[in-house]
């Protein structure tokens, strides 16, 4: 078996940890839903859940640690409608509520919020008020409700042109539907994720084909008893 280890400016495991772990794992790269568990210093805190993945699987994205990884597996790019897969910082919560008592940051979604997408763009992968000169982005109040409530994914922070933006944990648009590179949900569990969260737990996101279980368990000990992870 041929491993190379990705080059995703990561910082070393040894340093890093957290309380609160959102870990999502799929059957494999290819596929669109999973299942979601909350762990907190190593204890599940509710029932497993069911998410909606990229369209188009997994891919490696651009987060907090080093995994090693086969030949052939996809990484994450812009507009491949796959979900990135990796560890992320989950820094910041959003919605359309003006006033929620949450203990993470928090920031309302007005009409002119938005998160740029355009890879060649300063703001690339950037939540902003729009100027009105972006060529690509999304509205962060969507007439569809998806976002709600959402999770700000913290997957390429450098913004590391084309590998992809704008990724967040968001409300689904019905049961098994398929996203176009984020992890989303029924709005109830949601909404559960959301207030338990604590910034000072440093929270992250896990989401892994279950062929990383291995690595995951060597890396994030606490989870060694995670039946997501067998």
């Amino acid at each position: 078996m041929i491993k190379s280890f990705l080059n995703l400016l990561c910082i070393s495991t040894l340093v890093f940890s957290s309380e609160q772990i959102v870990l999502v794992v799929s059957d494999d790269f290819n596929t669109s839903t999973a299942k979601l568990a909350c762990y907190e210093n190593g204890k599940q805190v509710f029932q497993t859940i069911p998410v909606n993945l990229g369209k188009n699987g997994l891919g490696w994205g651009i987060g907090e640690v080093a995994f090693t990884h086969k030949k052939g597996e996809a990484l994450k790019y812009e507009g491949d409608k796959k979900a990135p897969s990796g560890v992320f910082k989950l820094k910041s919560v959003f919605g359309y509520k003006k006033n929620l008592t949450l203990a993470m940051p928090y920031r309302v979604a007005t009409q002119n919020l938005i998160c740029v997408d355009d890879s060649e763009s300063k703001e690339y992968n950037k939540i902003i008020l729009a100027r009105g000169n972006e060529k690509s982005f999304e509205h962060m109040r969507r007439k569809d409700n998806l976002y709600k409530y959402g999770i700000v994914v913290a997957h390429n922070e450098n913004a590391m042109k084309n590998r992809g933006s704008c990724i967040f944990m968001h409300i689904q648009r019905r049961k098994g539907i398929p996203t176009v590179g984020c992890t989303s949900m029924s709005e109830s569990n949601l909404k559960k994720i959301i207030y338990w969260l604590d910034k000072d737990k440093n929270p992250i996101l896990i989401q892994i084909p279950k062929s990383a279980a291995k690595e995951v368990k060597k890396q994030f000990p606490e989870l060694k008893n995670s039946k997501l992870l067998l």
